[in-house]
C-alpha cells in the first residue's frame, strides 16, 4: 500500500475559517467547551459503568464501548484544531494527516455500527424481554463489539488507502478543519469519479445499512410502547425513544450528507459546519442523551462518586480498630478497577498539563 505517491507533499495546510478570522475565537471556545464536556460526560460513564456491578449489563457494556470511542474520536482532531487556531500558519504533517485520517473513519465507521447495536439491544429488552439474557449474552455481546470495532477500522484502511494514492500534484492547501477524505480527494489532479464510486459503496454499507436498521428496531420499539396503558408511562417512553433518534438523525444525517454525495457538489463552508456536528457535537451531546438522563445511572453516580471522593471513611459498621488487613481479600476484579482509574485519573492530569498550553493560545488570540 503506498500510503506517500510521488506528488505528497511533507505538510498540509488546513486552511479552516482562515478567511474569516472574527470566526477565530468563537470557534476556539466552542471547540474547548464541548471537548470538556465531552471528555467529562464520557469519562464520568467509563467509570461509573466499570466501578458499580449493577451496571454490568450488556446495555452499559455497550455505552461504555461509545465512551471510549467518543472520547477518542474527539481526541482524534480537536486538540490539533484547538493548536491551529492559535497560529497563524496552519499545518498538519503528512503522517499525522494519514493518522488523523485513518482514525477518524475508523471510529465514525465504528460508531455507526455500534448505535445500531444498541437499538437492537433496545428492541430486544422492550420486544423480547423474556428471551434479553438468552438473547444478549455475554459472548453475543462481545462478538459483535469486536465486529463493530474490526469492521470500522477495516473500512477505514480501504477508503484511505484509495483517498490517499489519489494523484495531488503538489497541491497541499485543505480547505478543512483536519484531513478527511472528501476535502482530500478535492486537492487531486485526476478523475476521481472511479474512486468516488467505491467509496460510495462502502459508505453505504457504513451508513444507510446501520441507519435502516436502527430505524426498523425504533419502529418496533414504538408499537411496544404503544401498547401501554399508562399515559404517563408512553409519555416517558416515548421522550426516551425521541431523544435517542435525535442523537442518531443528527449523526447519520450529517454523515449521509458529507459521504453519500460528490464532494464537489458540497458547500465549501457548509460541509465545514457540518462536519463539527457528526465530529464534536454529537461525541457532546451521547453521555447526556443515553446515560445522565438515564435513572439506573443517576442512581449508580449516587453509589460511586462517594467511594471515589471518600473512600477513606467508608468501613464495614462492624469495623473495629484492632482488625488488620488480614481479614479483607483484594479480588482481581479490584485489582482491574484501581488500574483503570489510575489510567483515567493518569489521562485527567495530562489534559490539565494541555488545559495550560490552550488558555495560552487564548490570550494570543485575544492580543492579535
Amino acid at each position: 500500500m503506498n500510503w506517500a505517491n510521488e506528488s505528497s507533499p511533507r505538510e498540509f495546510i488546513l486552511l479552516g475559517f482562515s478567511d474569516r478570522p472574527w470566526l477565530q475565537m468563537p470557534l476556539f471556545v466552542l471547540l474547548l467547551i464541548s471537548y470538556t464536556f465531552t471528555i467529562f460526560g464520557n469519562v464520568s460513564i467509563m467509570t461509573v459503568c466499570i466501578l458499580d456491578p449493577k451496571l454490568h449489563t450488556p446495555m452499559y457494556f455497550f455505552l461504555t464501548n461509545l465512551s471510549i470511542l467518543d472520547l477518542c474520536y474527539t481526541t482524534s482532531t480537536v486538540p490539533h484544531m484547538l493548536t491551529n487556531i492559535c497560529r497563524n500558519k496552519k499545518t498538519i504533517s503528512y503522517g499525522g494527516c494519514v493518522a488523523q485520517l485513518i482514525i477518524f473513519l475508523a471510529l465514525g465507521a465504528t460508531e455507526c455500527l455500534l448505535l445500531a447495536v444498541m437499538s437492537f439491544d433496545r428492541y430486544v429488552a422492550v420486544c423480547k424481554p423474556l428471551h434479553y439474557v438468552v438473547i444478549m449474552n455475554h459472548w453475543f455481546c462481545l462478538r459483535v463489539v469486536a465486529f463493530s470495532w474490526f469492521t470500522g477500522f477495516g473500512n477505514s484502511v480501504l477508503q484511505s488507502s484509495l483517498t490517499l494514492n489519489m494523484p495531488r500534484c503538489g497541491r497541499q492547501e485543505v480547505d478543512h478543519f483536519f484531513c478527511e477524505v472528501p476535502a482530500l480527494l478535492k486537492l487531486s489532479c485526476a478523475d476521481t469519479k472511479p474512486i468516488e464510486a467505491e467509496l460510495f459503496f462502502f459508505s453505504v454499507l457504513i451508513l444507510l445499512i446501520p441507519v435502516t436498521l436502527i430505524l426498523i428496531s425504533y419502529g418496533f420499539i414504538a408499537q411496544a410502547v404503544l401498547r401501554i396503558r399508562s399515559a404517563e408511562g408512553r409519555q416517558k417512553a416515548f421522550g426516551t425513544c425521541g431523544s435517542h433518534m435525535v442523537v442518531v438523525s443528527l449523526f447519520f444525517g450529517t454523515g449521509i450528507y458529507m459521504y453519500l454525495q460528490p464532494p464537489s457538489s458540497t458547500s465549501k463552508d457548509w460541509g465545514k459546519m457540518v462536519s463539527l456536528f457528526y465530529g464534536i457535537i454529537t461525541p457532546m451531546l451521547n453521555p447526556l442523551i443515553y446515560s445522565l438522563r438515564n435513572k439506573d445511572m443517576k442512581e449508580a453516580f449516587k453509589r460511586v462518586m462517594p467511594r471515589i471522593f471518600f473512600s477513606y471513611d467508608l468501613k464495614p459498621k462492624n469495623f473495629h480498630q484492632h482488625q488488620t488487613l488480614s481479614h479483607f481479600t483484594v479480588t482481581p476484579l479490584d485489582k482491574s478497577i484501581t488500574c483503570s482509574m489510575q489510567s483515567i485519573l493518569l489521562y485527567i492530569d495530562c489534559l490539565q498539563s494541555s488545559g495550560l498550553q490552550l488558555v495560552r493560545c487564548a490570550h494570543l488570540i485575544l492580543e492579535t
